[in-house]
């Protein structure tokens, strides 16, 4: 007990090195895998923002002094080896006070109601999001509404408006609207401060054009709108760090190995134009039906 309570006390005030992050770890234990649910162990990744989701799925543990922040929860399946990696971190779930959505699809929310019965966590999400996440069903409108899996419905405890921050003592965190794969997705922002120095973490919903195949973007230009603007707000972003919900998203493995830089201010200009390009491809292709 006491050495569990010694190593929590110590991860959240001492900076970890590169050799004891987890990092590389992380990345050998994924290779070849990319289940939504499948294991993975937890690592650290900058000061105090800790990976503690799956192989396919990008769960964010943020342990402050003042309570934790967890953003997503992965699939019903994985929500027991998030509360393992918690405590396998040294932390206690039930400490965990927040808990963030990005979007409204079973891969990223499943867990929420498991997650937060056994922490009573408040969950917080934009107002487009509830109703999904409250019945367990996306909305009508979804791109992915014919494919896609019911999930436990979880209540949604704190609506958030694009731009506004939520607060953990002295941590902050901003909501930043980013619709279109979901009408409810969001992304949020962060500092971090490790060494010295003090960086912008974003962990940045989905922006890719996905669909059931009878869906057509090209007969619903609402949705196309709200993609392109979400481009542009995430490629606007003060973004030191990315992370995004699906791990490939961002090649973050292909970092923690150390084969991409980890910090790279470019990232989320490049990932909200790559999103871009994929859309105008997937309308270019829609014309040719």
């Amino acid at each position: 007990m006491f050495a569990e309570a010694a190593a929590a006390l110590l991860a959240l005030f001492v900076p970890a090195t590169p050799a004891d992050t987890g990092q590389r770890a992380l990345a050998q234990a994924c290779q070849g895998k990319d289940g939504w649910s499948d294991p993975a162990p937890p690592a650290r990744i900058h000061d105090r923002t800790y990976y503690v989701g799956t192989c396919g799925i990008t769960v964010l543990l943020i342990a402050t002094p003042s309570g934790h922040v967890l953003i997503d929860g992965a699939t019903e399946k994985a929500a027991p080896g998030i509360l393992a990696n918690i405590r396998k971190l040294g932390f206690k779930p039930e400490d965990v006070k927040l808990i963030l959505s990005t979007h409204e699809h079973d891969d990223h929310v499943g867990g929420l109601a498991a997650l937060k019965a056994t922490t009573g966590a408040t969950v917080v999400a934009r107002a487009p999001a509830r109703a999904a996440l409250e019945s367990g069903r996306v909305d009508a409108d979804d791109p992915q509404a014919a494919i896609a899996s019911r999930f436990p419905g979880v209540k949604v405890d704190r609506i958030v408006a694009d731009g506004e921050v939520v607060r953990v003592g002295k941590h902050s965190f901003t909501a930043h609207a980013t619709p279109g794969h979901t009408t409810g997705g969001t992304s949020w922002s962060w500092r971090s401060c490790e060494g010295g120095k003090c960086l912008a973490l974003v962990f940045a919903d989905s922006l890719n054009a996905v669909s059931a195949d009878s869906y057509r973007f090209s007969a619903h230009p609402p949705r196309v709108a709200m993609f392109r603007a979400s481009f542009a707000k995430v490629a606007a972003l003060d973004c030191g760090l990315l992370i995004t919900g699906h791990p490939g998203g961002s090649g973050l493995f292909e970092r923690f190995a150390g084969k991409r830089k980890l910090v790279d201010g470019s990232a989320c200009r490049a990932y909200a134009a790559g999103a871009a390009k994929r859309l105008d491809d997937r309308l270019a292709s829609e014309a040719k039906r």
